[in-house]
């Protein structure tokens, strides 16, 4: 994923928050090989995700699957750029995420 950093596929540039990429040094190849996976689709069709509402205003949520567990990516779009915010399983997620669109 880390070779994702900033090259254009797609049409689009891919930002990693800080937040992203340090829970993306904790994973292994495999995963992150399913998380590559994802970001692709994203990439492609950003809007596949569902955009969230209230204090997450302007930020969709993608359902993914990593070694069989869901897997939430959190992220902002324009027609130029993806910025992936961070991901995680449903276990304070939503919380975690109110808490880095606050600082």
């Amino acid at each position: 994923m880390a070779h994702l950093r900033n090259i254009a596929l797609a049409d689009r540039k891919i930002y990693l928050s800080p937040v992203f990429a340090r829970k993306l040094e904790k994973l292994n190849r495999l995963e992150k090989s399913d998380l590559d996976d994802a970001v692709r689709t994203l990439q492609c069709d950003p809007e596949t995700g569902q955009e969230k509402k209230g204090d997450l205003a302007g930020v969709f949520v993608f359902k993914g699957r990593i070694n069989k567990q869901v897997l939430l990516i959190s992220y902002t779009f324009t027609d130029l750029e993806l910025h992936l915010l961070t991901f995680g399983s449903h276990e304070n997620f939503y919380r975690d995420l109110k808490n880095y669109k606050k600082g």
